[in-house]
């Protein structure tokens, strides 16, 4: 039996997929992260593949009403370190949400679900957030 049965380019076509955060009964953080990592790298498809990259692309609207469970939003740290020794900055969730807003949290979170490796950036490209809500 041939190994490329189902494998078309009707199945490899990309779809698009809606998220918005502001919406009542949107999981926290963590798992919508967890979600959305599993769209981006195809693995609700019949086709996934380790080595293929056959995600969707993702809008995540709202984003300034970003949920975290517990303290987090006072206690989680993001770290940034410019190669200086003595450079490591940190920063907690609210003012990453004040300097850079919910997006970038939730892009970080998605970040820290997808697998390490050369398929991580186009997938992470696929995912697009906005801060208010589409019309």
């Amino acid at each position: 039996m041939s190994q490329t049965i189902g494998r078309t380019r009707l199945a490899y076509s990309r779809a698009w997929h809606h998220v918005s955060l502001s919406a009542p009964g949107t999981p926290p953080l963590g798992r919508l992260a967890s979600q959305i990592a599993i769209i981006l790298m195809g693995k609700h498809k019949p086709i996934w593949d380790p080595s293929t990259d056959c995600g969707d692309y993702i809008v995540a609207t709202g984003c300034t009403d970003v949920y975290a469970t517990g303290r987090k939003m006072q206690q989680k740290l993001y770290y940034k370190q410019t190669t200086r020794p003595g450079a490591l900055k940190s920063l907690n969730m609210e003012g990453m949400m004040k300097k850079w807003g919910g997006g970038e949290i939730l892009k970080r979170a998605v970040s820290g679900m997808l697998p390490k490796n050369r398929l991580r950036k186009p997938r992470l490209e696929r995912l697009k957030g906005e801060l208010g809500m589409r019309v």
